[in-house]
Order: structure tokens, then C-alpha cells, then sequence
């Protein structure tokens, strides 16, 4: 996706191993959680102890959830280049700063559920503070750019889980 960045005045930009990091982890987390649950099977009791009509429709609602976070975030952010760039509010950009990202949490979350392997957690978790330091660096690149506008955002609107204000 970065490619289209390059041509595009409106958008901010992004870390630069951010894509590259994610694509790494990606196939990480996909070797990792297909070859324990389905091949070697080194770390998945718990598929023994947590019953399979509870996972499965908790981790088939978070599949169907990421994917509506990641199609609806990614067609506000690259379907309409903006004449004069703004801080990004709509949709779900007023829920959480970081839709797409949180997409992809919720992605391997969903599959966690439904083949519980503790490997792929670790790597799960990898993810997430991988996301999280991207992220950061791309609220610093957007409040140099917007600065007050920003700074509002990042009051208003929380990080990752909506409704969850941090006090102060």
C-alpha cells in the first residue's frame, strides 16, 4: 500500500518499516498458527479445554468485525483524495485512531479463537507492539502536521478500544 502514499499530497505518510513489519508478522503469524493447529500441534491444548461453540462464534464475530473496520477504513483514507488535508474523523475514525491497524488485531485474534495456539499468541502479542510503535510514530508525524487539530483528535477519540478514555 505504500506506493499509492508517495502521489497523494492529503496523506501524512507512515513508518517506514511499517509495511514491511506488518507483512513480516503476517506471515509469521499464518505459518506459526497453521503449522501448530493443524500439523504439529505443540501448543494447542486449550483447544481441549475451551469448549468449540463458544470460540467459534466469538472468533467468526471478530473475523466479520476486522473485516468491516479494514474494507470501511481503508476506503475513507485512500477512496477520496482530499483537496485540503484534514485530520481524519469520519466513520470509524471517530471510534479509534487507528481502525486498519486495529483491524489486523482483531484479524489474528479471531483466528486465535479458533484454534487456540499459544505460539501464534506470541506472536499475536509481537504484533500488537509492533502496531502500537507505529502507530505513535505516525500520531507524532500527524501532530507536526496539524498540530492543535491533532492534538484534539488524540484527546477526543481513543487509541484503540472505543470508549476508553485515558483520565487527566
Amino acid at each position: 500500500m505504500a506506493s499509492h502514499h508517495h502521489d497523494r499530497d492529503d496523506l501524512t505518510g507512515e513508518h517506514r518499516l511499517g509495511d514491511a513489519g506488518q507483512l513480516i508478522l503476517a506471515l509469521l503469524f499464518a505459518l506459526v498458527w497453521l503449522t501448530d493447529s493443524f500439523l504439529l500441534h505443540w501448543t494447542t491444548f486449550l483447544n481441549r479445554e475451551i469448549a468449540v461453540f463458544l470460540r467459534v462464534p466469538l472468533g467468526t464475530f471478530l473475523l466479520m468485525l476486522s473485516t468491516y473496520l479494514a474494507w470501511t477504513s481503508i476506503r475513507i483514507v485512500f477512496g477520496e483524495v482530499r483537496e485540503q488535508p484534514a485530520v481524519i474523523r469520519q466513520g470509524v475514525f471517530n471510534l479509534v485512531r487507528h481502525p486498519m491497524y486495529l483491524s489486523e488485531i482483531l484479524l489474528y485474534l479471531g483466528l486465535l479463537l479458533l484454534s487456540l495456539s499459544l505460539a501464534a499468541t506470541f506472536v499475536w502479542l509481537l504484533a500488537i507492539i509492533f502496531l502500537h510503535f507505529i502507530s505513535r510514530h505516525e500520531e507524532k508525524l500527524l501532530l507536526e502536521r496539524f498540530g492543535n487539530e491533532y492534538a484534539r483528535y488524540l484527546h477526543e477519540v481513543p487509541m484503540w478500544i472505543p470508549g476508553w478514555h485515558r483520565s487527566g
